[in-house]
C-alpha cells in the first residue's frame, strides 16, 4: 500500500518506574539505549518500514519529549501529540483519546516505546489493511514463558485470558481455557478501523486487554507468530546493557515479507 497512509501511535506516556533513578529526570521514552534514546528507536524503525503518520501520546516529563522530536524536526514524519499530562489513561483509553489524530479509514499499528524487535511492522500493518480476510485486530504473539496469556483457539483467534500465577481467567470459563492455546502478548498489535467506533462505549481509562477480552467472542483478533522472532522489552535497569547488544542486530526486519501467510 501506499506507505505515507501507513499510521502508527507510540506509547511513550508511561511513568517508567521499573527504570528508575533513570526515570526520576527523564522520560522512559528518552532512556539511551545503544546511544540513542528509545523514541529514536521507534521511530527510525516505524519511518524506515515506510509509516508516514505517528502519534505519541506523553505524559511524564511530556516536554521532554515534545522537545526532542521538534529538535529533530519530528523525523521528517507527521507525527502528532496526544497529551495525557492531566491523568495516564492506560493503554485502551490512550487509543481512544488519540484516534480524532488519525485517518479513521486505515489501521492503525500501536507499538511501545520500550519494544525492540526485529519484527517488521509493516508486514502486520498490511495484513489488516489489505488481507484477503483480514483481521479486526492483529496481535503479535510468542510462546515465551511468563504469568499472563492471551488463549487463542486452533485458528488463532483470541478467545480469553489467563495468569497462570493465581489461576485466574477471563472471556471464557476455566474448563473451555484448558483447551486453548496460551500466547505471550508482545505490545506490537493492529487495529482495524471496524474497531474505532467500538471504542466509544468504553470509560476515559482502561487497558487494551479489557477492550479485546470484551469483544473477542464476536470479533476476530488474531495472533501472529513471527519465525524466529527476536523483541526484547527494556523495562528494567538489567536489561539496558542487554538492549545495546539486541540493538546492534535490529535489522533484519524486512525479511519477514518472505514469509507465507494465509487464513
Amino acid at each position: 500500500m501506499d506507505k505515507d497512509r501507513r499510521q502508527a501511535m507510540i506509547f511513550a506516556a508511561g511513568l517508567g518506574t521499573r527504570l528508575k533513578p533513570l526515570t526520576d529526570t527523564m522520560p522512559k521514552a528518552l532512556v539511551p539505549v545503544a546511544g540513542q534514546p528509545l523514541l529514536w528507536h521507534v521511530l527510525t524503525k516505524l519511518k524506515a518500514e515506510g509509516f508516514g503518520r505517528i502519534v505519541v501520546n506523553v505524559h511524564h516529563f511530556a516536554t521532554q519529549i515534545i522537545d526532542y522530536l521538534q529538535a529533530n524536526d519530528n523525523f521528517g514524519l507527521d507525527i502528532s501529540i496526544s497529551d495525557e499530562t492531566s491523568a495516564l489513561l492506560e493503554t485502551g483509553g490512550g487509543i481512544k483519546k488519540a484516534l480524532p489524530l488519525f485517518d479513521p479509514s486505515q489501521p492503525i499499528l500501536i507499538h511501545n516505546v520500550d519494544i525492540l524487535s526485529n519484527v517488521c511492522t509493516a508486514t502486520l500493518y498490511d495484513l489488516v489493511a489489505e488481507g484477503t480476510t483480514p483481521p479486526d485486530a492483529l496481535l503479535l504473539v510468542s510462546p515465551r514463558q511468563t504469568n499472563r496469556y492471551l488463549l487463542f483457539d486452533d485458528d488463532l483467534c483470541m478467545r480469553g485470558w489467563t495468569n497462570r500465577a493465581t489461576g485466574e481467567v477471563k472471556g471464557t470459563d476455566k474448563q473451555q481455557a484448558a483447551a486453548l492455546r496460551p500466547l505471550a502478548f508482545a505490545g506490537i498489535h493492529v487495529l482495524s478501523p471496524r474497531l474505532f467506533p467500538l471504542f466509544h462505549d468504553m470509560p476515559q481509562r482502561f487497558g487494551i486487554i479489557d477492550f479485546y477480552l470484551k469483544h473477542c467472542q464476536h470479533c476476530r483478533f488474531r495472533a501472529w507468530e513471527k519465525d524466529d522472532l527476536r523483541l526484547m522489552d527494556v523495562g528494567k535497569l538489567d536489561t539496558l546493557e542487554q538492549a545495546t547488544a539486541f540493538a546492534k542486530l535490529n535489522g533484519l526486519c524486512m525479511k519477514d515479507k518472505e514469509q507465507k501467510i494465509s487464513w
